[in-house]
């Protein structure tokens, strides 16, 4: 069953960096340089200290702007472009050692479930940007960088109940599709209102 836990962990790590890219290279590459694991595939690339340390360095900055309003979804645009092919970098990262009729799938799988993940956040964030106050911003941030980080200790330590979590996962994301696809609109209209100067709530809102 090692081709399972591969494929969980590949998958896992691609689900979690739709959520936090940086985190989860971080946490992989450190759990891999203390011995904590072995890594399979390409991924074990991942113990070197330049790139834990540049991970490290992003996720910080991410830290902080996941947290201000506005500033998160301009970064969850932007993001867009990196968290998707990232996930699927990741997965075939884990998975290239295995046969290819593994690998591709698994490989255009991991974007998937990067898409889904990132779309799932980048969703939930332009709801909470038209709350009043800015605790729901400052909780729902936490939350995700909780479930980033715990989703890849469950990926590299417990292929079952992450295989669990990535099922049930994609069908509460399919039932919530429709929405989620029109906040990533709202999200995409807004943040280019906002840099042509306009309005980001208001032109959000009439989007939606």
């Amino acid at each position: 069953m090692e081709w399972f836990s591969t494929l969980s962990l590949a998958l896992g790590s691609a689900w979690t960096s739709g959520i936090n890219l940086y985190a989860t290279v971080t946490v992989l590459g450190l759990l891999q340089k203390f011995g904590a694991t072995k890594l399979p595939g390409g991924l074990d690339a991942l113990d070197n200290w330049w790139i834990i340390g540049v991970a490290g360095g992003l996720y910080a900055v991410e830290f902080f702007a996941d947290k201000i309003p506005y500033v998160d979804s301009v970064w969850d645009v932007v993001h867009t472009f990196i968290r998707v092919p990232a996930g699927a970098v990741v997965a075939y990262a884990a998975t290239n050692q295995l046969d290819s009729s593994i690998a591709i799938p698994a490989t255009l799988l991991g974007g998937t479930f990067a898409f889904a993940s990132h779309g799932t956040k980048a969703a939930a964030r332009i709801g909470a940007n038209f709350s009043p106050e800015p605790v729901s911003n400052w909780a729902l941030s936490f939350v995700e960088d909780g479930i980033a980080l715990g989703g890849v200790l469950l990926a590299v330590f417990a292929p079952m109940v992450i295989a669990a979590v990535l099922i049930i996962f994609i069908i509460i994301f399919i039932w919530f599709f429709p929405k989620v696809f029109r906040a990533i609109k709202r999200l995409f209209m807004a943040v280019a209102a906002f840099f042509r100067g306009d309005s980001f709530q208001e032109v959000a809102r009439k989007a939606g």
